[in-house]
């Protein structure tokens, strides 16, 4: 699966091989916010994955399947298949995708997400991914 436009899974968007299914994660990196998922939305999944200017997950877009255009949404389609595993960032879909610059399936696909905003992830989720 992809995370396509910023975060996860979806179709064939990118060639090569597919994400592992774990990688190395720094849980004590610097978020950028505190790693709320309100925050965690209104800073980095809104802003860089389900709004008109990164459609890939808005309303209209839904690559993969999801859409990101509201806050309930999103938490619940990224709860699902691995996308995102409570207290398990090195294994949840979404960090794998987010942290890893360079790769075919980095999400979002062109520019990674900046060093803060990546943090800010795996901590959210090494924490539990909490509503």
């Amino acid at each position: 699966m992809l995370l396509v436009g910023c975060l996860l899974v979806g179709g064939a968007a990118c060639p090569g091989d597919p994400p592992p299914a774990c990688i190395t994660v720094d849980t004590s990196c610097a978020p950028g916010y505190v790693p709320t998922f309100q925050n965690v939305y209104a800073n980095t999944i809104k802003a860089s994955c389900g709004t008109t200017n990164s459609s890939c997950h808005s309303a209209s877009g839904r690559a993969g399947g999801l859409s990101f255009a509201d806050e309930q949404t999103a938490y619940d389609q990224l709860m699902v298949g691995g996308r995102v595993k409570a207290f398990d960032a090195a294994c949840s879909e979404m960090i794998v995708r987010t942290s890893s610059p360079g790769e075919d399936y980095q999400m979002p696909p062109g520019d990674a997400l900046d060093p803060p905003a990546r943090c800010a992830l795996i901590q959210w989720v090494h924490q539990g991914a909490m509503r």
